[in-house]
């Protein structure tokens, strides 16, 4: 699988851009601030219907009410026309073949991708909603049912958080009609975190190994599920919880409050990795979500590497420069400032590779 051009309108500092690229690697060059960034954000909007980092309107051309990402997939011997539109004040749209998806997670998964940005480190950093969404971004892309149900959950959630709110300003509290909310929340929020469970077990052994090959064996590295989520026992939970949620007018128990604790020595990371450790962490995680992502399919998904070269040392660089030489991916987006350097680290790769100057 490979995206074999992309075109771009009034997409963040883009007002009109096309480009052509190859099956394997497409390096993307010039000065900072040129757009390098935001035409990955493109390739990445292209696949998962939203930005990396940004909301819709916040993609919109300034001074301008819409955008288009449009872009042919290769899988086989089949191409694919997929264009994303999106207009301030109305529904995002996607299409495949000149026909809207009737759901945008009907989209999500056919054509996967793997970003590595130098935002990566804000998943050791920041709070558990970052792991999450590193996560569920992941599942989602590699199973169909487990997007339906994070979907199906993040909807009661909201309206149960509404209902909850509601009663508080009245004073009082309906609560046949909470549980309505409740057994629903509970069966879809029981099958989400069995759900994680499984797939982490899977995972651990893909990242674990990555992670040994980074750092030579020097740390024992691990993953674990922290969740409030009882099996068998959420909606007595919930109900046993009632009080402190209509206090603070949001729900309290379920897997929107799971965090991934990243651990490296059985301590934490965030505390105790050092600098190096923490890249080696990072890359780790990408590298074992590509083999996830690939190992239920013969789509190796699109590798976008933006900023890299500038954020690791040489010991991680030379390691995916040695993937990339093992034809360990497919197709291959880098981004650098330096073009010179690229062309240096790249020198002794075989196959094709393209340099497009912005």
């Amino acid at each position: 699988m490979y995206l074999k051009n992309l075109q771009v309108r009034q997409f963040k500092s883009y007002s009109e851009g096309q480009f052509d690229f190859i099956p394997e690697i497409n390096c993307i060059v010039g000065e900072n601030g040129i757009g390098k960034t935001n035409l990955l954000d493109a390739i990445y909007f292209l696949s998962m219907t939203k930005s990396t980092r940004l909301s819709d309107a916040q993609c919109v051309l300034h001074g301008e009410s819409y955008f288009m990402v449009q872009g042919d997939y290769v899988v086989g011997e089949m191409e694919t026309e997929i264009r994303c539109s999106f207009q301030k004040g109305q529904k995002k749209q996607v299409f495949r073949a000149q026909k809207a998806y009737p759901r945008l997670a009907d989209h999500i998964g056919n054509y996967p991708v793997v970003m590595m940005d130098p935002y990566d480190t804000d998943l050791i950093r920041e709070g558990s909603e970052e792991r999450r969404r590193f996560f569920d971004n992941m599942m989602s892309q590699k199973d169909r049912v487990f997007l339906e149900k994070l979907l199906k959950y993040n909807r009661v959630l909201i309206q149960r958080n509404q209902l909850l709110k509601a009663f508080a300003e009245r004073g009082h509290v309906d609560y046949l009609h909470l549980e309505t909310y409740d057994i629903l929340l509970a069966e879809l929020g029981e099958e989400i975190f069995h759900a994680r469970k499984i797939f982490l077990e899977a995972y651990i052994p893909a990242f674990q190994k990555h992670y040994k090959s980074l750092s030579d064996g020097r740390e024992q590295v691990h993953i674990s599920l922290e969740s409030n989520v009882v099996p068998a026992n959420m909606l007595e939970d919930l109900k046993k919880n009632v009080f402190n949620d209509l206090h603070a007018q949001r729900t309290g128990i379920g897997p929107h409050k799971d965090d991934f604790v990243f651990e490296i020595d059985s301590f934490p990371l965030k505390k105790m990795g050092s600098q190096g450790q923490q890249k080696s962490y990072v890359v780790a995680l990408k590298l074992a979500q590509f083999e996830m992502l690939w190992s239920d399919s013969l789509k190796k998904p699109i590798l976008l590497l933006d900023d890299i070269f500038d954020k690791l040392d040489d010991r991680r660089i030379q390691r995916l420069i040695q993937m990339m030489a093992e034809k360990k991916f497919g197709q291959v987006f880098i981004t650098d400032a330096r073009p010179e350097r690229t062309k240096t680290l790249l020198k002794d790769l075989k196959g094709e590779i393209q340099y497009i100057e912005l």
